[in-house]
C-alpha cells in the first residue's frame, strides 16, 4: 500500500472517530489540515491591509465549523475520505475569507441588494456539498494527474515558484500549465451551463 493510500486511510479513520464522538481524534485531524488552510486563507487575504493576521483565525473557524458538523448526528455528513474533507474545509475557508473581505471593504463600494444576503453568510451544508461536487468534477475533468495536482496546489495558495520547485521545473512551465487549466475549466463550465 502506498504512503498516500495509508495517509488517506488514516484520515478516514480520524473522520470516523470524530463522528463517533472521540475527542482524541480532533488534534491529529486539525494538524493534518491546519497549515494548508492557513496558506489558503493567506492567499485569499494577500495584499489586503489590515487583514493579513486573520489567516490562522479563518483556518481555525473553518475547521471548527466542519468539526461541529461532523459531530452533529441530526445532520450526518457523508465524507468519502481526506479529499472530501479537504474540499469542505477549503470551501468554508474561502467563504469566510470572502465574508471578511466584504466586511472590511470601503463603504463606498455598492453591493447589489438582491445579492447582499448571499454574500454575508456561510453556505448551507447543501450549498457547500454542491460546491465541493463541482470542484471535484472540475478537478476530475483535467486530462492529466499533474494538472490536477497543480490545480490543488494553486487552491492551497502555493505560488508558481513554489510549485515549480516541487516539480523541478521553471515557473514559466507552471504558468503555461495554469493557463491550460483555466482554459480547460472555462470550456467545462460553458459546456455544463444550463
Amino acid at each position: 500500500m502506498s504512503v498516500s493510500a495509508q495517509a488517506s486511510q488514516s484520515i478516514t479513520r480520524l473522520i470516523r472517530a470524530v463522528q463517533d464522538g472521540s475527542s482524541s481524534a480532533v488534534r491529529p485531524l486539525l494538524s493534518a489540515y491546519f497549515d494548508r488552510l492557513v496558506r489558503l486563507a493567506r492567499t485569499r487575504l494577500r495584499n489586503l491591509p489590515g487583514l493579513a493576521g486573520y489567516d490562522e483565525d479563518l483556518a481555525l473557524r473553518s475547521f471548527h465549523s466542519v468539526y461541529q458538523r461532523l459531530r452533529d448526528p441530526a445532520r450526518p455528513l457523508e465524507l468519502a475520505g481526506r479529499d472530501d474533507l479537504w474540499r469542505l474545509l477549503a470551501t468554508r475557508t474561502i467563504s469566510r475569507a470572502i465574508d471578511l473581505i466584504r466586511r472590511h471593504r470601503p463603504a463606498e463600494i455598492p453591493v447589489d441588494e438582491d445579492l447582499a444576503p448571499l454574500l454575508t453568510r456561510d453556505p448551507t451544508p447543501e450549498e457547500a456539498a454542491e460546491l465541493a461536487d463541482e470542484c471535484r468534477r472540475l478537478l476530475d475533468s483535467l486530462p492529466e494527474p499533474e494538472l490536477r495536482q497543480i490545480a490543488l496546489w494553486k487552491v492551497e495558495g502555493y505560488t508558481h515558484e513554489e510549485i515549480a520547485a516541487r516539480l523541478d521545473c521553471v515557473p514559466r512551465t507552471i504558468e503555461r500549465k495554469v493557463s491550460r487549466i483555466r482554459l480547460h475549466w472555462k470550456h467545462e463550465l460553458e459546456d455544463h451551463r444550463p
